[in-house]
């Protein structure tokens, strides 16, 4: 599907859910006090706590009770959120997120024609059409529902949504020809297709007894190498085996998938809180919903909220196609939670697994590498390229993390392979240029094929402070002095606290006779430390008995810029 504009679909969601901004009443200023700070740092089960509590007290702010319906739905909990909906209700006062929250629970119990009787007549968001068609389709009135999907297409920024809909409903119906005329863009104009409506296409071509196209599709959508849910339908295909059309099996699984086409078109376009109440309430009536789940999971961890994360991760079973993703985004959480190396044990164990998977051995690699245990991690990248198969551009970034951690471990003739086989396969990325271009300056090689890279690096990323670091750096190797400061004060103050860069700056002013900025400039360093490949010691040392003397220590040449007109 086109990724809807901002404007009508954005903003008339974002507005739908606006934070209520409750009041303490007398005796409760401590509750709601912990409650707004709760909230605030988007701690939902510390804030249900106080909500509820506030809740019983009579005349309290019916924010305070919306507030409630949020946290609730954000854990998940659509029975206690539906509590709090009825309360609003009952007090005559409107709230969007507890409308929707009463309306799913009336969803979820099968009560189509109360929900319906709800829905009817208002005019709200684009869910409440999309809601109204498969409500109608739930009680078998298909023409009533086709036809609120077309009074939707007539809007451009939600013609897509309303297309893809309609078409999830005849394939639902039967009617996968009416179905791939409008996937197809034969009927009603292209429409863009999602992850899930390549595979809602794909299975609309195996009914139609079309499986190459539906071959074809899924080699257009997903590569060479798709995901475990693409590649299992790719395989059933070639085998020639039944496909049902399973991404909508009934009418309840259409408005679930309402809420989480909604969410997953707004998610960076409006407040993350909002998004995950969608997702919540599409698994609210799909639990089962596997996407969803990695929708709402990967909210709650941005959100800092990472053990509920991990918790809602662990909710998709092991033999789901993309269980692999939920146990990665779990680890990632378990990591960000500071529990790392409970993060790698469920690597390892998913790497037992789901071994054939080239991304489960980069995400192992790349945890062990984060946790500086870079001889293991080398090991796993080995694994991964192994799978890949013929290298292709996207796979750069393997053999650049592979690179870094053969460099870490002092093994230089395979890291500089790596780092030259990443740029074969991406010749202007960066990272990849930075990093092979400053190891060489550190290893006084190839300097002007080091000076290269690292310019072309610059021109790639030019406000990269660590990258224009590396150019201020080789320009110091080389004696280049007065040119390496120009880009060393840029680096420093793009990256003003950094101690590495305030160091380097420090020897490039020691460099050119100004030793009173050069002390001041290691003195910062020391005080933004420590950091990684920063010794703090040999800092000292040179505040001690300056760089030059440092540097005859270390068997290296000393400076030999003239001191006279800088001062010292």
């Amino acid at each position: 599907m086109r990724r809807p504009t901002r404007s009508p679909l954005a903003l008339a969601l974002a507005l739908a859910l606006v934070p209520a901004a409750g009041q303490a009443v007398d005796g409760t200023a401590g509750p709601y006090l912990a409650a707004r700070q709760a909230l605030t740092a988007q701690d939902f089960a510390a804030a249900v706590e106080y909500l509820d509590a506030l809740g019983e007290i009579p005349g309290v702010d019916p924010g305070l009770i919306e507030d409630a319906v949020v946290a609730h739905m954000a854990l998940g909990d659509l029975d206690a959120a539906a509590v709090g909906a009825q309360r609003l209700a009952d007090m005559g006062l409107a709230s969007r997120a507890g409308t929707m929250v009463q309306l799913v629970h009336l969803l979820r119990a099968g009560a189509y024609p109360a929900a319906l009787a709800a829905l009817s007549g208002r005019e709200g968001t684009p869910i409440d059409p999309l809601l109204r068609g498969w409500t109608r389709i739930a009680k078998g009135s298909m023409s009533e529902a086709l036809a609120d999907f077309d009074a939707l297409a007539g809007e451009a920024a939600l013609r897509d949504f309303a297309l893809y809909h309609k078409a999830l409903a005849l394939a639902f119906a039967g009617d996968v020809e009416g179905a791939e005329a409008i996937l197809s863009g034969a009927a009603e104009g292209p429409i863009r297709l999602t992850r899930r409506g390549i595979l809602a296409r794909a299975q609309v071509l195996a009914l139609l007894e079309r499986p190459d196209e539906a071959l074809e599709l899924i080699e257009a959508g997903f590569g060479p190498d798709p995901d475990p849910e693409a590649a299992a339908l790719r395989d059933a295909l070639a085998a020639g085996a039944p496909q049902p059309f399973d991404i909508v099996g009934s009418a309840r699984d259409g408005m679930a998938e309402v809420f989480f086409d909604i969410a997953s078109g707004l998610r960076g376009d409006t407040d993350d809180a909002f998004v995950l109440l969608l997702a919540r309430l599409a698994l609210s009536l799909r639990p089962e919903h596997v996407q969803a789940t990695l929708l709402a999971a990967g909210l709650l961890d941005a959100m800092g909220q990472h053990g509920l994360a991990g918790e809602v991760y662990g909710t998709v079973p092991p033999e789901a196609p993309l269980f692999h993703l939920a146990e990665i985004g779990r680890a990632e959480a378990l990591a960000r939670a500071g529990a790392a190396d409970e993060a790698i044990e469920v690597l390892r164990a998913l790497a037992d697994s789901h071994g054939h998977l080239a991304l489960v051995h980069v995400n192992l690699g790349d945890m062990l590498r984060r946790e500086r245990q870079f001889d293991a991690a080398s090991r796993a990248y080995d694994r991964a390229i192994e799978m890949l198969g013929t290298p292709q551009p996207e796979h750069w970034v393997v053999w650049y993390t592979r690179a870094i951690t053969h460099e870490r471990e002092d093994r230089w003739p395979q890291a500089e392979a790596d780092f030259r086989k990443a740029l074969e396969l991406n010749p202007d990325q960066p990272h990849v240029l930075n990093y092979l271009g400053y190891s060489l300056v550190e290893r006084r090689e190839n300097l002007d094929e080091a000076l290269d890279m690292i310019e072309r690096a610059v021109a790639g990323e030019p406000d990269n402070g660590y990258i224009v670091d590396s150019l201020g750096w080789v320009f110091y190797r080389l004696g280049r002095y007065d040119e390496a400061l120009v880009h060393m004060e840029r680096a420093v103050e793009l990256l003003p606290t950094d101690a590495v860069l305030n160091d380097h700056l420090g020897d490039v002013f020691w460099a050119l006779g100004r030793k009173r900025e050069a002390r001041f400039q290691w003195r910062r360093a020391l005080s933004f430390g420590p950091a990684d490949d920063l010794d703090m010691d040999r800092i000292r040392r040179k505040l001690d008995i300056g760089l030059d003397a440092v540097l005859i220590e270390e068997g290296a040449e000393p400076h030999h810029a003239d001191a006279g007109s800088h001062g010292n």
